[in-house]
């Protein structure tokens, strides 16, 4: 397989909900102030326009207005993993060259997920979208959500884009859920910047060697992530991990967007968290009630935003 630069960076992201208005505008005011909150919390950066984010149910215009008021808002351009991916091709290039022209280097970038492609198919893409953006500080961290893409991206895929573009293809989120597939990423692609896309293996991933993870729920649990993050070579690390385990399997099966934002409504007392666009809809407030006595139970609370 493919060796990569041993110089590795690693870092806990947090793949940060997009507020909306009631008319379903985004609130760049408390997505801003969230930003903020979560880089306070401990979080290494944060993830914007994720499947989190909601960022499918923007359209092209509206995503490079998010970007904007984030940066506007003071969120430094290093701090930030972007998300430009879409089927079209030209639409991925806009946006990619959009954040570039913010001075942010790192991309998290959704294969097409339409038309069902094989290996080449998903070469010729991403060999298209970097060709055409031509710019050599472009740094491509791959998005490997099979549940939601229905597209697999194999070693095989893997190790020919890896030959091709060694300096803008440096890592991967695996949303698969697949500890042993994220391992074997690690082991196959030394120095390879493999992110687990839960909170749940991010001891493992760094053990492993990966980079470390990209959650949604780390809207809620990052201060625990980040306790993880900075003692995952310590004594302690396994008893933390542990926690943090526990916690994240609080929200397990449930659709994240509407079990974030509700949570996030009630325990900071502000429905301006509750609007989300379509088709994604609310939980029932049972629901939402049993994870935060679930959570209770465990003697966690998020903390308050700044």
């Amino acid at each position: 397989m493919a060796v990569q630069d041993q110089s590795m960076r690693r870092a806990v992201y947090t793949a940060t909900l997009t507020p909306q208005h009631e008319d379903f505008t985004f609130n760049g005011e408390l997505l801003v102030k969230h930003c903020h909150s979560i880089l306070q919390a401990g979080s290494s950066g944060i993830a914007l326009l994720g499947t989190t984010g909601e960022a499918n149910s923007f359209g092209l215009t509206e995503r490079k207005q998010i970007i904007d008021t984030v940066i506007e808002g003071g969120i430094a351009p290093e701090k930030l993993m972007i998300g430009t991916g879409s089927c079209a091709y030209t639409e991925t290039v806009e946006l990619t060259r959009h954040v570039l022209a913010h001075g942010v280097k790192e991309i998290l970038l959704l294969p097409p997920f339409y038309y069902k492609a094989n290996d080449q198919g998903l070469l010729d893409y991403f060999s298209k979208v970097i060709d055409t953006v031509a710019d050599d500080s472009l740094r491509i961290c791959l998005y490997h959500f099979p549940k939601m893409t229905d597209i697999d991206m194999s070693l095989s895929f893997l190790e020919q884009l890896l030959a091709r573009y060694p300096e803008q293809v440096k890592g991967m989120k695996d949303s698969s859920g697949d500890e042993a597939h994220m391992l074997t990423i690690c082991r196959e692609f030394p120095g390879f910047e493999l992110f687990a896309g839960t909170e749940r293996y991010l001891l493992p991933v760094l053990r492993a060697g990966g980079a470390g993870c990209i959650s949604a729920t780390a809207n809620v649990t990052v201060r625990k992530m980040a306790q993880v993050f900075q003692n995952w070579e310590t004594e302690y690390a396994d008893a933390l991990q542990d926690e943090l385990t526990a916690i994240r399997s609080v929200f397990d099966g449930l659709p994240f967007v509407a079990i974030l934002k509700q949570y996030l409504a009630q325990y900071h007392e502000d429905p301006a968290w509750l609007p989300m666009r379509p088709p994604n809809s609310h939980v029932s407030a049972a629901v939402v009630d049993k994870v935060v006595e679930e959570l209770g139970r465990l003697y966690f609370e998020p903390g308050r935003m700044v």
